[in-house]
């Protein structure tokens, strides 16, 4: 990997480096450069959403979309960096697969997946949240609680709330999408004992929606993610953007409004929120990763050219969460925008200084 200064690259792309200076401490100076690299075998291709569990363990979603010959499946990381599978999912009984993107626990203890059916077929409306039902450290069963979303996205949870983004409610320009809310006791009750059907932009779960005006990259709400304050943060992909939504007393949305814009950034993919209310951001396009302090100023971490992640590098990165010390990065490695997928599979981690 090239290693250059944040300010040289930034100031390659025509943005100014004092724009992105991060003023909240922390990492300073040159970008990191990969410190390890978990090369992935071909049954666990097109890493995406990463969530980390009460025993401390990382949870992947493991999408396969890039070789659908093997089933997506639930991974967990181990603290030496060992892959293995803790669940396999139920697939579409209309597409025969499941395509897994955003991933976390619920304050029931269960792990909530997204099923992005929009990446195995092109009918609207097959995209599902699934439940994982857990019991003693192990997965006993899955259950669908939601359907009919188009391209459903990034999870996350705050309390007793569970959120998934719909990137692509409506196709028309500008592409409309949105954050779905439910409670986790709507999702275990279901409508009547079945899956809540989710009904699009006139859904009363849909709490905030979002325009994509980028025509060249028509991707809307993708990652998602919410702060120690119960703040919940979304990314428009296409538009560089991150999103903050705000909550009154009621739990009604109180504000929904631009947090931050580019500064570097050429698409805002996956998101997580650190301990220290810090936003990890993925930018796919940008082959990058970035932090995203709570005054909205972003700071790159690293990037690199596209390639196939030998030794550690990026590429096309999806999600990145830290860990402790290291910010562990899913290189979903699709073919879209710059990149071409290859037959490397790979998570690339960095050691925080």
């Amino acid at each position: 990997m090239i290693v250059a200064t944040a300010g040289a690259l930034l100031a390659a792309h025509g943005v100014n480096a004092k724009e992105t200076a991060c003023t909240c401490g922390g990492i300073k100076g040159e970008m990191l450069a990969p410190a390890k690299m978990i090369t992935l075998p071909d049954e666990f291709n097109s890493p995406d959403g990463m969530t980390i569990g009460k025993d401390g363990l990382i949870y992947l979603s493991i999408n396969n979309v890039s070789d659908q010959t093997h089933p997506a499946k639930i991974g967990r990381i181990s603290p030496d960096g060992k892959v293995s599978v803790f669940s396999d999912l139920p697939a579409h009984p209309k597409t025969g697969k499941a395509s897994l993107l955003g991933i976390a626990f619920g304050s029931d203890g269960n792990l909530y997946v997204a099923d992005n059916q929009a990446s195995v077929t092109e009918d609207a409306g097959m995209s599902r949240l699934l439940r994982v039902n857990i019991k003693d450290g192990k997965a006993v069963g899955t259950d669908v609680v939601v359907t009919g979303m188009t391209m459903a996205n990034g999870v996350s949870s705050h309390g007793d709330l569970i959120v998934v983004n719909d990137t692509a409610i409506a196709k028309d320009y500008p592409l409309k999408s949105g954050t779905y809310r439910f409670t986790v006791a709507e999702l275990k009750q279901g409508d009547g004992g079945k899956p809540i059907q989710a009904k699009g932009l006139d859904d009363p779960h849909l709490i905030a929606r979002f325009e994509t005006n980028n025509k060249d990259q028509q991707v809307g709400a993708n990652g998602v993610g919410f702060d120690s304050k119960g703040n919940l943060f979304v990314c428009n992909f296409g538009d560089a953007e991150v999103w903050k939504v705000t909550f009154g007393k009621d739990g009604k949305v109180q504000k929904k409004a631009l947090f931050c814009k580019g500064q570097g950034l050429e698409s805002a993919d996956g998101l997580q929120v650190d301990a220290d209310d810090h936003l990890w951001v993925a930018d796919f396009l940008g082959n990058a990763i970035a932090r995203i302090c709570p005054n909205g100023t972003v700071k790159i971490i690293a990037k690199n050219e596209p390639g196939d992640g030998k030794d550690g590098r990026l590429d096309a990165p999806s999600e990145c969460i830290r860990h402790g010390k290291k910010v562990y990065v899913s290189n979903i490695d699709l073919t879209y925008g710059p990149n071409q997928a290859d037959s490397l599979h790979s998570i690339s981690v960095f050691e925080l200084p």
